[in-house]
């Protein structure tokens, strides 16, 4: 799906030209080590893009890394996209439910991350046996008509990695890496999710300057 958005296509630290900017297919690739995981942003990290950021990993190879930042309003609510992709809605608590700022990759491309639904779409990607990423317009259209998945978040554009650049970035303290939650997925308030993920790490915010690694 996309939006009518004519922002160009960045890399994740914005540099243009670079593998990460092509989309990955999410038809492909094995999950691996970080996929599934929520890349914490460690206050050093420099990139306005990222700071005080949570991106949810959706897949995570050697070819590299494609994520969806989940803690970041983007201009529009969800009404404004069905709008721009002619799809009428009637019902007023979907269409202002809010879009993230997926990330500074292709930010006219939208992404739905989403648990428990009871139908299959046409372009999907399992993250896991819970979470499942879906980019097809068939899963909007459902949500305007008020039959969606029950827990869905909706974010345009994505952050990318090349190969070895998220590994590269992880050995720079860049990031603090700790395996996704539901709960702040779907049901945390946004500007409270970063100290929510930070508290499944169990490292205080004020010491993360000093402190790196998984959990």
């Amino acid at each position: 799906m996309a939006s009518n958005s004519s922002r160009s296509s960045r890399s994740r630290n914005g540099r243009s030209g670079s593998k990460a900017a092509d989309i990955p297919d999410l038809q492909a690739g094995a999950a691996a080590s970080l996929t599934g995981h929520f890349l914490i942003a460690m206050p050093g990290l420099g990139d306005p893009n990222f700071a005080r950021g949570i991106t949810f990993i959706c897949q995570h190879s050697q070819d590299g890394a494609m994520g969806l930042v989940v803690n970041r309003l983007s201009d529009y609510r969800l009404g404004d996209v069905l709008k721009q992709m002619r799809m009428p809605c009637d019902r007023r608590r979907v269409a202002a439910a809010p879009v993230l700022a997926g990330g500074p990759v292709q930010p006219e491309r939208g992404f739905v991350l989403h648990a428990g639904s009871r139908r299959e779409w046409e372009s999907s990607y399992h993250v896991n046996d819970s979470l499942t990423v879906t980019t097809s317009r068939d899963i909007l259209a459902a949500m305007a008509d008020g039959d969606g998945p029950p827990r869905a978040l909706v974010a345009l554009g994505y952050a990318g990695w090349g190969a070895g650049q998220l590994e590269q970035e992880l050995r720079e303290n860049a990031w603090l890496t700790v395996q996704a939650d539901d709960h702040i997925l779907f049901d945390t308030a946004l500007d409270e999710r970063w100290g929510a993920a930070v508290a499944l790490v169990g490292v205080n915010p004020a010491n993360l300057t000093s402190y790196s690694g998984r959990a």
